[in-house]
């Protein structure tokens, strides 16, 4: 009896890894490089293990059985992701203790001020748009977890310290906090803000504007419309592999409601739109609040001020290396506009950026000499 059932564990255990060898076969039959790849120097190799890898059968299931695992028993996701209720997920950036993050506090409001006056070289003003943290204005969702000291009221200690230097840096918290009434403001699964959002900070930055100053040119009419609306997987849900196997587990995807925003004044133009980039007001620098065209804002933005802007910001990089760039830009140099926006959200005051392909000597002398707040440094970013 025994000598049976070891024989039939052998021969299921060896079924068993016939059927896996067979199935990541796929990868054999579906494997091609380029033609120019090579063969000496390992590099055909290398991309076939990395495909190979990829595409091992035995690597998603075990992939999604830890995470599952994380998810249902302790509540947690991969780093990058804090589980919080009733399917909320939040960046771990706006809770986690940041090493050095009172002396990259120090260096980025240095920093700024630069920025300040280097625009101001060119006549050029500076509005800050501070960002608050999804979990400041949603913290009935974020559960057990609990910010660092550091963070816990960075959004205002960033925004007085910008108002002491001379800033514009309208109160994005109060609006926001205002909208929540009308609608969600920031998605459920995912880092960003909604079009609502977008469209409310657009707002209360036109108004801003408006008190400070009068734009050049001649207003326009912008329309925003909406375009329907999306199933949208946030990129927060990155950091919880259980798609395919589980993915009913998984918090429900948000409904993106799609806005586009288009100058009705377009048409009347004619040639004078041959010219218009160089009458354009305002520059908007920033990230993907500013830089993804899903939430809208710089379309928002424009409809708020009834002028056209140039959109300089970027995905994926921070809000400070974005300006470090425009700031080397000819653009700049050839055609200063009246006013740049920065969109900056706060969590990314006490971080380090890689600003390694700017002049160590340029970005040293943006710094130098510029005041900063010593109250915000003066709790520990450890």
């Amino acid at each position: 009896m025994n000598r049976t059932l070891n024989l039939l564990y052998i021969l299921l255990f060896c079924g068993l890894l016939l059927a896996l060898c067979l199935w990541s076969m796929r990868v054999v039959f579906g494997f091609s490089v380029a033609k120019e790849t090579s063969v000496l120097d390992g590099k055909l190799a290398l991309a076939f293990e990395k495909r190979y890898d990829e595409e091992f059968p035995v690597k998603q299931l075990g992939t999604n059985l830890w995470a599952l695992a994380d998810y249902k028993l302790f509540g947690e996701g991969r780093q990058g992701v804090v589980i919080g209720q009733d399917g909320w997920l939040f960046s771990d950036e706006e809770f986690d203790p940041v090493a050095d993050g009172s002396r990259h506090m120090r260096d980025n409001l240095a920093l700024i001020q630069g920025v300040r006056d280097e625009l101001a070289r060119h006549n050029v003003e500076l509005m800050l748009a501070i960002v608050p943290a999804k979990s400041r204005l949603y913290p009935e969702y974020v559960g057990e977890a609990t910010p660092s000291a550091l963070r816990q009221d960075l959004y205002e200690r960033f925004r007085g310290a910008a108002r002491k230097a001379g800033i514009i840096a309208p109160d994005l918290l109060a609006t926001l906090e205002d909208a929540k009434n009308q609608g969600q403001v920031f998605l459920r699964t995912d880092t960003h803000w909604t079009p609502l959002g977008a469209e409310v900070v657009a707002g209360r930055l036109g108004q801003a504007v408006g008190q400070a100053m009068t734009l050049r040119g001649t207003p326009q009419q912008y329309v925003t419309e909406a375009e329907g609306v999306d199933t949208y997987k946030g990129d927060l849900t990155r950091f919880l592999p259980l798609d395919p196997l589980f993915e009913n587990l998984m918090p429900a995807p948000d409904q993106l409601q799609k806005r586009a925003t288009r100058n009705d004044d377009a048409g009347d133009a004619g040639a004078d739109a041959l010219f218009a980039e160089s009458e354009v007001p305002v520059v908007l620098v920033g990230t993907s609040y500013s830089a993804n065209d899903k939430w809208n804002f710089a379309g928002a933005l424009r409809q708020a001020l009834q002028r056209d802007l140039v959109n300089h910001a970027e995905d994926g990089h921070g809000p400070i290396l974005p300006m470090l760039k425009y700031l080397k830009s000819d653009e700049l140099k050839d055609a200063p506009p009246q006013l740049v926006i920065w969109e900056f959200p706060e969590r990314y005051l006490p971080m380090l950026s890689d600003l390694s392909e700017f002049d160590p000597e340029w970005v040293a002398g943006l710094r130098k000499g510029t005041g900063t707040d010593e109250r915000l440094a003066s709790r520990s970013g450890n």
